[in-house]
């Protein structure tokens, strides 16, 4: 993996779920659109801050590679969404390949005397097994979500998309710290000026 001086900013994780917050690694910054997922690096650090890998991480792939297959993962998943909200067919075979690099199986945990559980071993070889739980998030996402409640942020100035978890399924914004704001203190003054 390659290293770099320099840390890019974080992507924001504002979706409620993984496969959109994916989606949001592109985001609109000074009104153009900006690609957070720019080094291996930055691509391992977004993975642990998800959950999806564990802290300290740092796996051995070719230079590049986990990169390359994180954008060609979100742009699949991208298409897929869009697909899906519009209510039409897609061919999900780029997800499927994904799905099949993942190499995971379940294995007892016994860690003291109480009941064991049972978690999910995975192979963390190669740039598609360590992009394996978002792959899985997404199929999920798309086989049983609700895509009445997956949405983009009605912030016609951002790119953002989020998945309404609120109890009365009236989330309008990415995020109520940034869009919503905004547009409180838009209408805000339009009412001053009126």
């Amino acid at each position: 993996m390659e290293k770099t001086e320099e840390t890019s900013p974080e992507p924001p994780v504002v979706a409620d779920h993984p496969a959109l917050d994916l989606l949001n690694t592109v985001a609109k910054v000074d009104d153009r659109p900006f690609d957070f997922l720019r080094t291996d690096g930055d691509v391992v650090r977004w993975l642990i801050r998800l959950g999806a890998l564990p802290e300290g991480s740092t796996p051995k792939v070719p230079p590049r590679s986990l990169l390359e297959a994180a954008r060609s993962l979100r742009e699949t998943v991208r298409t897929l969404v869009l697909r899906r909200k519009e209510g039409k067919k897609a061919d999900p075979s780029a997800l499927n390949s994904f799905l099949r690099a993942a190499e995971a199986h379940p294995e007892l945990v016994w860690d003291g005397p109480g009941a064991p559980r049972l978690q999910r071993k995975r192979e963390l070889r190669t740039p598609e097994q360590l992009l394996a739980p978002l792959a899985e998030s997404a199929a999920e996402l798309l086989s049983a979500g609700d895509f009445a409640l997956v949405r983009p942020c009605d912030n016609h100035e951002c790119i953002l998309w989020f998945y309404d978890r609120t109890k009365s399924h009236r989330r309008r914004w990415c995020s109520m710290a940034a869009c919503g704001n905004r547009h409180k203190v838009a209408a805000f003054r339009q009412r001053q000026q009126e």
